[in-house]
C-alpha cells in the first residue's frame, strides 16, 4: 500500500458513449475514461501532480543508464498488473543457430509475454507490476533485482515446488524462419494452485489487469489461476485486457483434446471477463473459432477489411468486450515483414487502422532487416494499454497509432523487452521513421 499515490482513473475517453452493464457499477473502469481525461486537462496546473511509487523505484535504482519520464509528469496515474510466467531466455548471438554455439555461450535474459508488457509500460513512463509464481532460488533473486532496475513492481510468489522455465530462441533470417524451443514442463506456475496467490494484495492498488492466452496454456492449474485472476480483477472493478496469444506447443494438458479444441474450450470461458481483447491475425480463429475471410497468414496475404467482421463477431459473441485490437503482420520473409494494426471501438461501431497514409488509407510499416520479432505482440499490447491510459494518447485513433509504432520499433531491438521510449514511439507515429542519428 502506498498512501501517497493518487486515486488512479482510467484515462481513455469511452465514458459518455458506453451503455455499461449496471452490475456492479462501472465494473471495468473503462466508462470513467473520458471524464478522467477531461479532469486531467481541466485540473492540470502547478502542484497537481504527486510522486508515484514507480517514480521512486526508478529514481533510486542504481545502474539505470538514462532517467525515465515519470508517470505523474505525463498524467499516467493508472496502476497496471500483469500475470503470467517468466522464463529464462537463452539465445545465440546475432543470427547463429544453436548447433553452432552449443556447447558454448548463450545470451541469458528474462522474458515472457506478461512480463514483457509490464516492462514496456514501465519503460514508457507508466506504473506496472508483475505477478507470477517462481521457485525460491538465486534465479528469482536475479529476477526481482531486474524488476527493480526496470521500475516494475514485484508480486512474486516464491514456491518450494516446480522450477524456472527456459526457452531457446534462434533468430530467423531471410527465408529461414526463427525458432522457439520450450523447456517449461513442471515449472512453478504450472503447479501453483489458484488459491496460493495473494490476489487481494496484488490487485489492491490496481486499475487495470492484463493476462495472455499463454498462461492458461501451460497447465490445468495455470488455467484455473488465470480464470481466478480475471474473476478477481472483475470483482474489484478493474479493466481487464487479454492477448489471446495462441501457442500450439503448449496447449496439450488435456488428454483427448487437440491444441485448438483445448484452447477454444478454455479461452471461451475466460473471455467473458475481458474488456479489451488483443489478438494477431490468426489468434481469433484458433482460440475462438472466429476467422477472417480470404486471409492466409502463411503466404503473407491478409484481407484487412475482413478483420472488421472478425472484431464485430467477437463483440456479438462476447458483448462484454468493448475494444478489439488486431495486429496485422504480412510475413514476406523472416527479415522482411509488413506491420500494422486495427482497433475496433464497439460502442461507436468504428474501426481505426494504423499506420495510414495522408488520405487515411491503411499503409503498413515496411520492416526490413528485422533484428528480433519475439515480443513484438507484447510491445503492441503494452503500447495500447499505455496509450489508453494516457490523456494525450487516449483517443482510439491515437492509441492504435501509438501501439503500432511501439511494436514496429520492437522489431529493431534484441531480446524480449521493448526498450523504445515514449518520445521515440511518438516520433515514429508522427512520421519520423528515417532512422537518422539523434544528436
Amino acid at each position: 500500500m502506498h498512501p501517497g499515490r493518487p486515486a488512479p482513473p482510467i484515462v481513455n475517453r469511452l465514458d459518455n458513449r458506453i451503455g455499461w452493464p449496471p452490475e456492479p457499477a462501472d465494473p471495468s473502469g473503462l466508462r470513467s475514461v473520458i471524464l478522467a481525461v477531461r479532469r486531467v486537462k481541466k485540473n492540470a496546473g502547478p502542484g497537481r501532480n504527486r510522486a508515484s511509487r514507480a517514480d521512486t523505484l526508478v529514481s533510486r535504482e542504481p545502474g539505470r543508464t538514462r532517467p525515465r519520464e515519470s508517470a505523474s509528469q505525463k498524467g499516467f496515474t493508472v496502476q497496471i498488473v500483469t500475470f503470467g510466467e517468466v522464463m529464462l531466455r537463452l539465445a545465440p548471438s546475432e543470427f547463429l543457430r544453436l548447433r553452432q554455439v552449443v556447447p558454448g555461450d548463450l545470451q541469458a535474459t528474462f522474458g515472457g509475454g506478461e512480463l514483457n508488457v509490464a516492462v514496456s509500460i514501465a519503460y514508457q513512463g507508466g506504473q506496472a507490476s508483475f505477478l507470477t509464481a517462481v521457485p525460491d532460488n538465486p534465479l528469482t533473486d536475479a529476477l526481482e533485482q531486474e524488476l527493480g532496475r526496470m521500475g516494475v513492481g514485484s508480486h512474486v510468489s516464491r514456491s518450494d515446488q516446480g522450477r524456472f522455465g527456459i526457452y531457446f530462441v534462434e533468430t530467423g533470417a531471410n527465408q529461414r524462419s526463427g525458432t522457439v524451443t520450450y523447456d517449461r514442463d513442471g515449472t512453478s506456475i504450472a503447479v501453483h494452485p489458484a488459491d496460493a496467490y495473494d490476489w487481494d494484495t496484488a490487485l489492491a492498488d490496481a486499475n487495470w489487469f492484463h493476462i495472455t492466452g499463454i498462461t492458461p496454456a501451460i497447465s490445468e492449474l495455470a488455467a484455473d489461476a488465470g480464470l481466478a485472476a480475471v474473476r478477481a480483477a472483475r470483482n474489484r472493478g478493474l479493466t481487464v485486457s487479454c492477448d489471446l496469444n495462441f501457442r500450439k506447443k503448449l496447449w496439450r494438458w488435456a488428454p483427448g483434446l487437440n491444441a485448438v479444441e483445448l484452447a477454444q474450450r478454455t479461452m471461451r470461458e475466460l473471455v467473458p471477463y475481458v474488456d479489451v481483447l488483443i489478438a494477431n491475425e490468426e489468434d481469433a480463429d484458433l482460440c475462438l473459432g472466429i476467422r477472417a475471410a480470404d486471409s492466409d497468414v502463411e503466404s503473407g496475404q491478409l484481407n484487412v477489411s475482413g478483420y472488421r467482421q472478425v472484431a464485430t463477431e467477437i463483440v456479438q459473441q462476447f458483448p462484454n468486450v468493448r475494444l478489439v485490437a488486431v495486429t496485422l503482420r504480412e510475413s514476406i520473409s523472416a527479415s522482411h515483414n509488413n506491420w500494422g494494426a486495427l482497433l475496433y471501438d464497439a460502442p461507436q461501431d468504428a474501426m481505426h487502422l494504423a499506420p495510414t497514409d495522408g488520405d487515411s488509407g491503411y499503409r503498413p510499416y515496411e520492416i526490413r532487416n528485422i533484428v528480433d520479432r519475439v515480443g513484438a505482440g507484447d510491445s503492441f499490447a503494452a503500447g495500447l494499454i499505455f496509450a489508453l491510459n494516457t490523456p494525450q494518447l487516449a483517443e482510439p485513433s491515437e492509441a492504435i497509432r501509438y501501439a503500432a509504432a511501439a511494436s514496429c520499433l520492437k522489431h529493431s531491438i534484441k531480446g524480449d523487452f521493448n526498450y523504445a521510449s515514449r518520445s521515440e514511439i511518438e516520433s515514429l507515429m508522427r512520421g519520423g521513421g528515417s532512422g537518422r542519428v539523434q544528436r
